[in-house]
């Protein structure tokens, strides 16, 4: 599971001229500025006033994340890009606005596996009861709503023409957007394995997709479990994976292209490749200790090898004294290159068939 801040979306749902929802969410953006920074979390204003969503107008029913209209593909990028949500909603004869109905049902997929917060406000009820009604709606869409609200009832809120809610609703609007941080962080795995980029992995929930520069963190912990076996293998401490910092991994995350394999947010192993001229360079094969016997290895390594179609050779290395990885190694058709092992790193390659 990666450690990247969270883009989380204040979404305004009123549309009307007039309306008090643009002062609440310029109030809840002010008052949870300073506790989104320690959360690791970016907060994104957004109206939908602003967007032009028309009542659902594609042909294609929103499941199939197909869209053909510019405002719909606007409103999915905004959607699939966010990691968590906060809907600013005011209540309409006992229920949400039509605005939130209608741009909930705009989209599918895009709203699975995020957490969801209300900020309502109203008068008798606090918007309470438009709460309760957009529930019904979000489960439907796999959105997972939280238990903290904050509920502000008008009345109490004015201070001469001025939205001036009360520290209690500070507090809570905090609270919240702790518990949305903590909710989407573990809803991460969920939403990694919807994404287009991921395949199934060889165990059961397992996934694999390609890692980024902010995986670091994770493939640092893993770089470290695994080649503390072979330094002790080859009786040396000058292994590159041991001795990188996150932000020498950070940089070569950018520069190759790096499958990683997944399971309820923990990382089990990875491969690296890059392509140099007619070669196929694979690196930091890597599965976590426990794991090993199960035959991820070889799984990772054939993931790697499918981006050497057009390669007329495959090049790897590893230790002269890794003795379970060179038996791997040959098992797949691996040699050693003439005159490898002389730095204690034995250079092996194989054809690729055409």
């Amino acid at each position: 599971m990666t450690t990247n801040r969270l883009r989380i979306v204040l979404l305004v749902c009123s549309t009307r001229p007039g309306a008090l929802g643009p002062a609440v969410g310029r109030w809840l953006a002010d008052t949870l500025a300073t506790s989104a920074g320690p959360l690791d979390a970016d907060l994104v204003p957004v109206a939908l006033g602003d967007l032009g969503l028309p009542f659902l107008d594609e042909e294609e029913h929103p499941s199939t994340g197909i869209h053909h209209n510019e405002h719909t593909r606007r409103w999915s990028r905004i959607v699939d890009g966010a990691d968590g949500f906060v809907f600013v909603t005011p209540e309409y004869n006992y229920g949400m606005p039509a605005t939130l109905k209608n741009a909930l049902d705009h989209l599918g997929p895009e709203w699975a596996w995020k957490p969801a917060g209300f900020v309502s406000y109203g008068h008798t009820s606090a918007g309470t009861r438009a709460v309760q009604h957009a529930k019904q709606v979000v489960t439907t869409l796999r959105l997972v709503p939280l238990g903290s609200t904050v509920a502000i009832r008008i009345a109490d809120a004015m201070r001469d023409d001025r939205f001036t809610p009360a520290a209690r609703h500070a507090e809570a609007a905090e609270g919240l957007l702790a518990e949305l941080v903590r909710v989407a962080r573990a809803l991460t795995p969920l939403r990694e394995r919807e994404r287009p980029d991921a395949t199934a992995g060889p165990l059961p929930g397992s996934y694999a997709r390609r890692l980024g520069p902010d995986d670091a963190p994770e493939v640092t912990v893993l770089q470290r479990c695994c080649w503390t076996d072979e330094a002790i293998a080859n009786d040396t401490l000058a292994v590159p994976a041991l001795r990188e910092s996150p932000d020498d991994v950070r940089a070569w995350l950018a520069d190759w292209h790096t499958t990683g394999l997944w399971r309820d947010g923990r990382l089990l192993g990875m491969v690296r490749t890059r392509r140099t001229g007619a070669d196929l360079h694979i690196g930091r094969l890597a599965v976590a200790p426990d794991l090993r016997g199960l035959g991820l290895g070889r799984w990772l390594l054939r993931q790697a090898e499918a981006a050497g179609e057009d390669c007329r050779r495959i090049v790897l290395s590893t230790g002269a004294a890794s003795h379970r990885n060179l038996t791997l190694y040959r098992q797949q058709g691996y040699l050693p290159l003439p005159g490898a092992g002389d730095d204690g790193v034995v250079d092996l390659a194989k054809a690729v068939s055409v």
